[in-house]
């Protein structure tokens, strides 16, 4: 790949999600060429080709892999299925975007690492409220006062998510013939969980992991699981340097509204963060910035007007910055593996699982 060519990405799998939140996005970046669908239901995928002009159609991905030599690959998959997947695509030396979290499983999550760091690739996971322009602006000013002091110590972080309507009309122009799902082979259940304990981890982690992840990128740090409320409802942690921290998981929820927010709390003054609906379109989240630094300066708030991309958009190109080393993955494999050992320190403590 020449320095100022188009990257050329090829999809693996075209589904819900990899239509409306990620082929929709890539098909519309200028420094982007999606040259090829692997699917393997063939209706649906000649006429979501034919909507995003795109040229190839494979329903073999190692088929399209030789005939196209794509750049790089997403592949929006279910998350169960990326232990089987990955290591069939590994091989072919391409950088590789999965969609959140990295395995179904703690002990998949561990042997998929393994093969990534011993490939000659990386993978990128998909936790898009990163790439949101909102939280990319307040992780930078988290930095900035944890570097500069000026309104103190990070004192707290607290998140909420109420279940709500992540899609928010995402999906309205989703491309489905109605041709059948053929079932797919997914990764075996960990040995050490039950049918209803994986059932409960399985649960926490598609629902969950995303703010798992978001606490450990606005801290800047690793922590450890320290309380599991019996009701389900929050999940305490303390960080390395000692922060407190907690993720409220959906005390109230709402039907046609989504309503997640992070507060990150120094002693004199906080970053407040307002994310959008997964899926929402052409609509970031929103910053609130309180300086109050000592009795000779005035207090400020301030609310900084931001770009309206969404996060979805800016993860596709954040993505294409990473395969042309502009940048480096927003979250990588070994990072997403702690989101697994979270999750399952989390279940311990709260089902003694």
């Amino acid at each position: 790949m020449r320095e100022k060519e188009p990257v050329r990405v090829a999809f693996v799998g075209v589904g819900g999600m990899g239509q409306c939140a990620h082929l929709r996005n890539y098909a519309a970046i200028p420094e982007c060429d999606v040259v090829a669908i692997a699917e393997l239901r063939r209706d649906t995928a000649a006429k979501v080709a034919a909507k995003y002009g795109v040229p190839a159609v494979y329903t073999d991905v190692h088929k399209m892999m030789r005939k196209e030599q794509p750049d790089a690959l997403v592949c929006s998959q279910p998350f169960q299925r990326h232990a089987v997947l990955l290591p069939e695509l590994l091989p072919y030396g391409k950088p590789i975007f999965v969609e959140k979290p990295l395995t179904g499983s703690l002990e998949a999550g561990v042997k998929l690492l393994a093969e990534i760091e011993n490939s000659d690739t990386w993978v990128m996971v998909g936790y898009h409220k990163r790439s949101d322009p909102a939280t990319m602006y307040a992780h930078d000013a988290i930095q900035r006062f944890r570097e500069s002091g000026e309104i103190g110590g990070l004192r707290y972080v607290r998140l909420l998510m109420p279940a709500g309507d992540w899609i928010a009309g995402g999906f309205w122009d989703l491309v489905d013939a109605g041709d059948p799902r053929e079932p797919l082979e997914c990764e075996p259940a960990p040995g050490d969980l039950s049918l209803e304990g994986h059932a409960e981890y399985t649960s926490f982690v598609n629902y969950y992991i995303h703010q798992v992840n978001l606490l450990r990128h606005l801290l800047g740090e690793p922590y450890e699981v320290a309380y599991a409320d019996p009701s389900g409802v929050l999940l305490a942690v303390r960080s390395k340097s000692g922060v407190a921290a907690a993720i409220e998981m959906s005390p109230y929820q709402t039907t046609i509204e989504w309503q997640e927010s992070a507060l990150v709390a120094f002693e004199r003054g906080y970053v407040k963060l307002e994310l959008p609906a997964p899926v929402a379109v052409n609509r970031p989240g929103r910053v609130e910035i309180l300086r109050d630094a000592n009795a000779d300066v005035t207090p400020e708030v301030v609310s900084p007007h931001l770009p309206w991309v969404h996060a979805m958009r800016r993860q596709a190109e954040n993505f294409i910055a990473a395969v042309r080393n502009e940048r480096p993955p927003m979250c990588d494999a070994r990072e997403a593996l702690e989101d697994l050992e979270t999750a399952r320190a989390y279940l311990r403590l709260w089902k003694n699982l």
